[in-house]
């Protein structure tokens, strides 16, 4: 047993270095939970996401939006992805408007909600 005490301490010390090595060093992920931005809001995926958004806003406030562009967005994962979208859109008579839009995507369900589309104040 007495040749294993200081075994069993060399293996603590290392367990305990290695532990506090890891907790001080900087990490480069994002906490989980949080907002990613979108580094390419012309991607083809984040423009289908933004046309269901007003397809889906239109339908639901018998309004007739057009997506005119994606101007930034940020992505969440949550159980599949929520995708915030500042959108420029335009409306029935011609005139420019942004609107942000979330929009709750599980692409192995083929799930797509839209939660949120608020006006954003200029």
């Amino acid at each position: 047993m007495r040749p294993l005490v200081p075994l069993l301490f060399l293996l603590l010390s290392a367990v305990v270095s290695t532990s506090h090595a890891l907790s001080s060093a900087p990490s480069s992920r994002k906490a989980l939970g949080g907002w990613t931005p979108i580094k390419n809001t012309d991607d083809p995926h984040v423009r289908e996401i933004a046309e269901f958004a007003v397809a889906e806003h239109n339908k639901q406030a018998n309004a007739s939006l057009a997506l005119s562009k994606v101007e930034k967005g940020e992505t969440q994962v949550v159980a599949g992805t929520n995708y915030r979208l500042v959108l420029q859109v335009k409306d029935a008579s011609g005139a420019r408007v942004k609107y942000q839009a979330v929009v709750w995507e599980k692409p192995w369900a083929n799930f797509r909600q839209l939660t949120s589309f608020k006006l954003v104040k200029s």
